[in-house]
């Protein structure tokens, strides 16, 4: 089992997502674009959306993850989601991902502090030793976005999925582990979020 929990930084509290969101999220998932290469499927349609919310709901009862609603402290509105799954607590890993974000919070901070959160309640709280990222190979906003963090190349899976949209995906990995955290990754991310405190 995982304890639900808010996280809060300076820019942004992640909120356990819930139904609560949905309205709000609504507003973030218009962009086809945004779908492209997400491995949740398109969230453009409202009943799309509200089955993601409903089916994440038994995650944390399950100890398999942490799904947030991503509300910036200066409009208390949701303004995209992300999560902390595919957890693995006897092997004491874990996963970013099931991110999106709406297209005008883009590059202000908010998804840099909402990872940093997240690696710190994975690192400093539940003891993890690994924490990994994954994207489609021809994703390079997202790839720029996870190296940006500190995350380490692993290797990508060839084939590894079939998108909602028909196209095959390669899927990169990325990982960091607790020693990079504490090493250098956790000062580097505050450093970069320096700016917008």
């Amino acid at each position: 089992m995982l304890q639900t929990v808010t996280l809060s930084g300076a820019l942004v509290r992640l909120e356990p997502l819930s139904v609560h969101h949905a309205d709000a999220l609504a507003q973030t998932t218009g962009d086809p674009e945004s779908w492209r290469y997400h491995g949740v499927g398109d969230l453009t349609e409202r009943a799309a959306l509200d089955a993601f919310i409903a089916s994440v709901q038994d995650e944390p009862a399950q100890g398999v993850g942490l799904n947030f609603a991503i509300v910036p402290v200066a409009t208390g509105r949701a303004v995209g989601a992300t999560a902390l799954w595919d957890v693995s607590l006897p092997h004491r890993r874990g996963e970013i991902g099931r991110t999106w974000l709406a297209p005008e919070t883009r590059r202000t901070g908010i998804n840099t502090e909402a990872k940093y959160l997240i690696l710190g309640h994975a690192f400093e709280t539940l003891g993890l030793l690994r924490v990994q990222l994954k994207t489609d190979t021809q994703n390079v906003v997202s790839r720029r976005a996870i190296e940006r963090l500190g995350a380490k190349e692993e290797g990508t899976l060839r084939a590894h999925m079939i998108l909602h949209n028909g196209n095959r995906r390669d899927t990169v990995y990325y990982s960091i582990l607790t020693d990079e955290w504490m090493g250098g990754v956790k000062a580097h991310l505050q450093a970069l979020l320096r700016p917008y405190a």
